[in-house]
């Protein structure tokens, strides 16, 4: 499709813009068809556009929908917006189209409407009914109230589907019933109120189904979907094979269905609809009553009937809340009264089943009713301030059926059901198509067409109608079967054209026809009707007793479905058909009154399967729904017509004098419009407010001509437009760099003025403060302060010291002095503490010795300095330095520190090498393999060092004890070392001498002294006087510090 923009009413898909692409996607209008008699160019086109999945499809006003079987992307709420208040014809056919346009005359021309909504099962007359509340659910006014009966009306699908829709072999959600809802909107235009009426129950289906079909759904969802304790209340099991009126069909399970979920959104329903808790609870029970009847199984002798099951009576005596022997003796026995008096026999077993199932139908045929007149009274419009409101009434009904086998008297009521719609259809349509010319001042042509009227008096003449004729043969004493009721259609309306049976019927037609069959020649085509059932299904009797038995139920709905008056009343009640008939005739006189709208839903296929398009089936279709019969009084005036101002909109390109614009009345414009395109008399009339084309032809090259001449139109716009848009681009973007130039130039004034402002104050601020600087803070010098400090503590965070042995800092200012000191310390402390994190414990340890020798020999002995930088070694002797001998008289003891010495004798000072030991007792002198003198630093009294660079040391010992031998003096190359070694060790830092002069010593009771002389070089001997004479030349670096004062 191609969109246009029309007014202010945003983008709308025009009908007539599919034209140029009818060869491809078909014509959206039958009525446009060339060949319009032709039943082959109607399928044809439904093909193409099924093809396209374009499913909708126009005959004039009537919407033909084709099943897709599958989801379409064309139901969403744009959608809805897009055909919301839009001209019927300005849109592409959808079944929103049809439902706003029916809103939209209710409430312009103030009368009530109706669509109605019909084809077979399957064809998707339910979903398009769905598809119309939801739109008016979504585009009508809405107010708290409003939103309480829309959800009403939407929930109400899902309860009736649940308890009237079954699984065929045509449909997987089949409407067992046909139903006509009403839609009350008041003043505003908003659904206030709704009322539903429901046709012909099937009620057949709840005890018999056909093989491959199911019985109604609300049966699956309560067993699949019912709570535990539900079901146990209920007495069920959770499997529908127990039952024996759920598996006559043998199809349990459909996969396109799922009872579970199902079953949760018919509860919920329920409760939006304004069911309680008690209705749900007394629904449910009538619902698994009818599943334990179905289970009522009999037995007997003599011909007498017997019920075997008691435990089914048992729960349907508490279910129904009736009494059981009195259920049991209705359900084995009938009830006749006769001349006043009343006769009890029993039942055979064949009467008995067919009781039981009589009782079935009617609870579950009685509890439907109860449960649509429930519905009703939750939407009914409950304003008695105003009794007026519109109406929009949705007939979802059962199409015509033929099926393969012959009919039955639920599709011969069906379809004399659709004779009656189609008689009404054909009405209705002439009747508009003459009133819309009379009203334009167009002649009106008489059409021919198939009046079935025939038909509809052959089945509902009274007294000679097959209705009544039916009606006699129940209500007539005597042995009247369904072969009697046969032969008086024979003798009554054997000559009727449209009748045939197998005796009136030729040698050809007897070959296809029962002797127990009619056949109708229905305006769709040919039916035949097995006779067998009618007179049963007729009279649908239920024997008094059971009725009696219902009446005393304590189950509230059952009380109100079955009424007391019924037995009373000696009245016999109407048939089934008379019944049906007459609540036709209301039908036919609520859609007459009202304005028609028709959706005709085409099944393509049996299979269910999206994309198949079976043309036997659908030229089947075409034929029962009358649409070809519809298409030709459609088209038995003109094929297409539209008011002036459209027409004129659309086509005035294609005459010079009318593009681009008519100024003068639009009808003159029309008739300038068709001159100048050559139309000929006979091709076109002029209406009051519309122009009327008899030949598509004529529509479809005015159509051509307009796609050729937009080529031309195309190309002009597109220049005009480009030009325009250009410089208008050009104008905007020239305004817009004038402003925004402006814009910056005052941006960059107003920030330039503001910085010389800013300075400008800066400085008087800061001149002021340099004045004021030496007085108290006060707002004069506040900011010259504050800037002084800022910029002390920014130099400082610039100019930090780097280490620990960096000791420079930034003079501070007089009023951050005390704070400059504690930053200071500050500072330290956190640069120990750092350094102090990283150091190893090996470095520890080595720091630790560093700290001893300071204490000791750090400014009192000349060499301390040289020692500072050099690590302090573990040891100086390694294992195989130290004799084995010695290692072994060690044993045990652990040696800290080994060094080797120079021992100097105490008799005549010669120089012995040897290795000074230290363990964690002693110290130990070796001479190679053996113990010489061992020192414990208990006894060791003291430790005597000069000043000077020299490595002598004498370690003063003891003389009285034997073992010792008196003071050591001993040489080191590593003096500073092992005297810190040993210092450690033995706890004598505090015992070690440093003397400035001699040193004296003792050994073996004698006194020895040592002169320290300087001299250019070391030497060491004995002197003269007997000293031991030491020659050390001094520091340099340490007489300079001597000689300073």
């Amino acid at each position: 499709l191609k969109y246009i923009v029309v007014g202010s009413d945003g983008v709308r898909a025009m009908m007539e813009s599919a034209l140029t692409a009818r060869d491809r996607v078909g014509v959206q209008d039958f009525v446009l068809l060339e060949n319009y008699t032709s039943e082959a160019a109607f399928i044809e086109n439904l093909r193409k556009r099924f093809k396209e999945n374009l499913i909708y499809t126009y005959i004039g006003s009537v919407l033909v929908s084709m099943n897709p079987y599958r989801d379409l992307e064309i139901y969403t709420k744009n959608h809805m917006e897009r055909y919301r208040g839009v001209n019927f014809y300005e849109v592409s056919p959808h079944i929103y189209a049809v439902g706003d346009n029916s809103y939209r005359s209710m409430r312009t021309e103030g009368k009530d409407q109706c669509i109605l909504i019909s084809g077979e099962s399957g064809a998707g007359k339910t979903e398009a009914s769905k598809k119309i509340l939801q739109y008016y659910a979504v585009t009508c006014p809405a107010s708290d109230k409003v939103q309480t009966i829309k959800d009403r009306l939407l929930q109400s699908n899902p309860v009736l589907e649940a308890f009237g829709n079954a699984k065929t072999l045509r449909n997987d959600n089949s409407s067992r019933f046909g139903k006509y809802m009403d839609i009350q909107f008041d003043f505003k235009g908003a659904p206030v109120g709704g009322h539903i009426i429901n046709y012909l129950l099937e009620k057949s289906r709840v005890v018999h189904q056909n093989h491959g079909e199911r019985n109604f759904h609300i049966f699956y969802q309560l067993i699949e979907g019912g709570e535990e304790d539900l079901l146990r209340r209920l007495g069920l099991e959770r499997n529908s094979q127990q039952y024996q009126f759920l598996v006559k069909g043998n199809c349990p399970k459909v996969s396109s269905i799922n009872d579970r979920s199902e079953w949760k959104a018919v509860k919920k329903a329920l409760t939006v609809i304004g069911f309680n808790e008690d209705e749900i609870e007394e629904l449910l029970n009538i619902i698994a009553s009818v599943l334990h009847l179905g289970n009522v199984q009999y037995g007997g002798e003599d011909g007498t009937a017997c019920i075997t099951t008691d435990t089914q009576i048992k729960y349907l005596s508490r279910l129904l809340g009736v009494n059981g022997a009195l259920l049991t003796e209705a359900l084995t026995h009938k009830k006749i009264i006769a001349k006043g008096e009343e006769l009890v026999s029993p039942l055979n077993l064949e009467q008995a089943s067919s009781a039981r199932d009589a009782l079935s139908k009617a609870v579950y045929g009685r509890t439907f009713t109860w449960l649509v007149n429930k519905i009703n009274a939750s939407l009914a419009y409950k304003d008695d301030s105003s009794k007026h409101y519109s109406v929009i009434g949705l007939l979802d009904i059962y199409g015509f059926e033929v099926s393969k086998t012959t009919g039955n008297f639920e599709q011969f009521c069906i379809n004399y059901c659709n004779e009656k719609l189609q008689q009404l259809f054909i009405e209705l349509t002439l009747k508009s198509e003459q009133d819309e010319y009379e009203a334009e001042g167009i002649t009106w042509e008489p059409v021919q067409y198939f009046n079935n009227k025939i038909i509809c008096d052959l089945v509902e003449e009274k007294f000679k109608g097959i209705i009544s004729i039916l009606d006699e043969e129940c209500l007539r004493p005597g042995d009247a079967s369904d072969i009697t009721f046969l032969e008086k259609l024979e003798g009554t309306v054997g000559g009727h054209a449209h009748f045939v049976t197998h005796k009136l019927a030729d040698g050809k037609t007897r070959k296809v026809m029962g002797r127990d069959e009619f056949r109708l020649l229905h305006y769709a085509g040919e039916v035949n009707y097995n006779v067998n059932g009618f007179l049963d299904k007729n009279n649908d009797l239920l024997f008094r007793n059971l009725k009696e038995v219902m009446c005393m139920s304590e189950n509230k709905i059952l009380n109100q479905c079955f009424d007391r008056e019924e037995l009373s009343d000696k009245k016999r009640p109407e048939t089934a058909a008379t019944q049906f008939k007459a609540s036709l005739a209301k039908l036919m006189e609520i859609l007459m009154s009202k304005e028609p709208s028709y959706v005709r839903c085409i099944k393509p296929n049996d299979a269910k399967q999206a994309g198949r398009f079976d043309e036997v089936l659908i030229r089947h279709q075409v034929k029962y729904l009358g649409l070809m019969e519809n298409l030709r009084v459609r088209r038995a005036g003109f094929s297409y017509r539209r008011h002036y101002e459209v027409f004129l909109r659309r086509y005035k390109s294609l005459c010079p004098e009318t593009w681009p614009n008519w100024q003068g009345k639009k009808q003159d414009g029309v008739a300038t419009l068709v001159k100048h395109l050559g139309y000929k008399p006979e091709e076109y009339k002029m209406g009051r407010s519309k122009i009327f084309i008899r030949f598509p032809k004529t529509l479809f090259a005015t159509e051509d001509a307009l796609e050729t001449r937009k080529h031309g139109i195309a190309t002009k716009l597109q220049a005009g437009w480009r030009g325009y848009s250009q410089k208008s681009k050009y104008q905007k973007l020239r305004n817009a760099a004038i402003v925004f130039q402006a814009y910056w130039r005052g941006i960059l004034a107003r920030r330039r003025a503001q910085r010389k402002r800013q300075a400008a104050n800066t400085i008087r601020r800061f001149i002021k403060g340099f004045i004021y600087r030496r007085k108290e803070r006060c707002p004069e010098n506040e900011y010259f302060l504050d800037y002084v400090r800022y910029s002390f503590l920014m130099n400082l965070r610039r100019n930090l010291p780097k280490n620990i042995l960096d000791k420079s800092w930034p003079t501070p200012p007089a009023a951050l002095v005390e704070a400059s000191d504690h930053l200071r310390t500050l500072c330290m402390q956190n640069m120990v503490w750092n350094y102090c994190k990283k150091i190893s414990p090996e470095w520890k340890h080595q720091l630790e010795q560093k700290m001893v020798a300071s204490e000791i020999f750090k400014d009192k002995k000349d060499n301390y300095p040289q020692s500072v930088p050099k690590l302090f070694v573990s040891t100086r002797l390694n294992g195989e330095d130290i004799n084995p001998k010695v290692a072994q008289c060690l044993g045990s003891e652990k040696m800290k520190y080994g060094v080797s010495v120079t021992k100097y004798d105490r008799k005549g000072y010669k120089a012995r090498p040897r290795q000074l030991l230290l363990t964690n007792d002693s110290a130990i002198i070796v001479e190679e393999g053996k113990l010489k003198q061992r020192i414990e630093y208990g006894t060791l009294k003291g430790i005597s060092v000069s000043s000077l660079s020299d490595g002598l040391f004498v370690l003063h010992a003891p003389s009285d004890d034997n073992k010792q031998k008196g003071d050591v003096v001993l040489q080191s190359d590593h003096v500073i070392e092992t005297l810190t070694k040993l210092a450690i060790c033995g706890d004598k830092a505090n015992n070690v001498n440093i003397t400035q002069g001699s040193i004296k010593f003792t050994a073996h009771g004698k006194e020895g002294i040592i002169d320290f002389t300087p001299g250019s070089e070391l030497l060491v001997a004995k002197s003269k006087n007997g000293h031991l004479s030491v020659l050390k030349p001094l520091n340099p670096h340490l007489n300079q510090r001597r000689s300073l004062p």
